[in-house]
């Protein structure tokens, strides 16, 4: 079961604004020859001794069952930008992000939780500073250069019916996590919007992506989730520090502040999913995407037709809910061929 999506084609009506799209590229070359390193950190007594063991057993291991070069934080011989220190002292979950695992560089964050699922916690997050086999929608491959927050975690479920909608949690626990350092350190907010159904945006441009994917075995859905958001890194697009100065700001988020507070945001509304289904977090969801209200025009391929509908939220199924002009109700589907997210949406009629 894969949770990413992407589309195929749709056009949109002359009275709607293009939506532009973007993809982040590797701003230095880095040699996939090379050998890479994990460094294994927990933020408990028990989580430390976990992540000893790990080492010890020398389990972790990489695509090809490549063995990653592994350290402990408290041990010698590796120089980190990543503050572990900071990182676990802001970090108030009782689950995510307490056991962490941070490279320099890796071929995919994704693949390392995803390879090790069955020998790495729950909750358990890998960091990278760069990755050059980063994956996307439609086995893009996402090549995502240093000043990039890059980081991949592990999640269980058992209710396949909110699985869908794990992707626009994660969504929505980024920009809150933005709003809430905003609102700690008293600078600009900056309005970080989700463009459905796992992208993140800001003044118009890509600033993140999501992307989410589940495996079910033994009667529950093992997902691996990956974000990867533009933090110092202008090119080619925009970051949140560059915004910051933008708006003549001093302050610059820092990555480890930002994974923390994301996991403190995610556990809370993750709980509420579980136990309550998606619609308590309706409503905040809406107030941080684009689309409340967005006229598309959808094109059915088979029938040569043309439909404009107006999209009025999501499905029970995690799908876009959307009313045609004639006041007929649709899902809409993607059809997973294409970058522009909004193009080869297939349509089923709702009844």
């Amino acid at each position: 079961m894969l949770l990413r999506t992407s589309f195929h084609s749709l056009k949109h009506s002359s009275s709607v604004p293009t939506i532009s799209f973007s993809i982040a590229t590797a701003t230095a070359t880095m040699d996939p020859q090379l050998p890479c390193m994990l460094v294994l950190s927990g933020k408990s007594a028990a989580e430390t001794e976990l992540i000893k063991s790990l080492k010890e057993k020398s389990s972790l291991k990489l695509a090809d069952d490549v063995k990653p070069l592994t350290f402990l934080q408290s041990e010698t011989g590796y120089q980190s930008d990543f503050n572990f220190n900071s990182y676990m002292a802001s970090l108030m979950t009782s689950c995510f992000g307490r056991v962490l695992l941070w490279s320099p560089r890796l071929p995919s964050t994704q693949d390392v939780v995803s390879l090790n699922f069955s020998d790495i916690p729950i909750g358990c997050v890998c960091v990278a500073d760069v990755q050059f086999k980063g994956r996307g929608r439609s086995q893009n491959i996402w090549e995502s250069p240093k000043g990039s927050l890059l980081f991949s975690f592990t999640i269980q479920m058992e209710d396949g019916r909110v699985v869908p909608h794990v992707q626009y949690v994660v969504c929505l626990a980024v920009t809150e996590a933005i709003k809430d350092l905003a609102l700690k350190n008293g600078i600009p907010p900056l309005d970080v919007r989700i463009k459905w159904p796992n992208d993140l945006y800001l003044d118009g441009l890509k600033v993140g992506g999501i992307l989410c994917t589940s495996t079910y075995r033994s009667k529950k859905f093992n997902v691996c989730a990956g974000v990867g958001l533009n933090v110092d890194n202008d090119k080619p697009t925009i970051s949140l520090n560059a915004a910051l100065q933008k708006l003549t700001c001093d302050y610059q988020l820092c990555r480890e502040d930002i994974v923390s507070t994301f996991f403190n945001k995610f556990e809370h509304l993750f709980h509420i999913l579980i136990n309550q289904g998606f619609q308590p977090l309706e409503e905040l969801y809406y107030k941080a995407w684009l689309h409340s209200g967005q006229r598309i025009v959808v094109q059915d391929q088979g029938l040569q037709i043309d439909n404009i509908v107006t999209v009025q939220g999501l499905t029970s199924s995690g799908y876009l809910l959307a009313i045609a002009d004639d006041g007929e109700m649709y899902e809409l589907h993607p059809d997973g061929n294409s970058f522009d997210f909004f193009k080869g949406l297939v349509r089923r009629k709702l009844t």
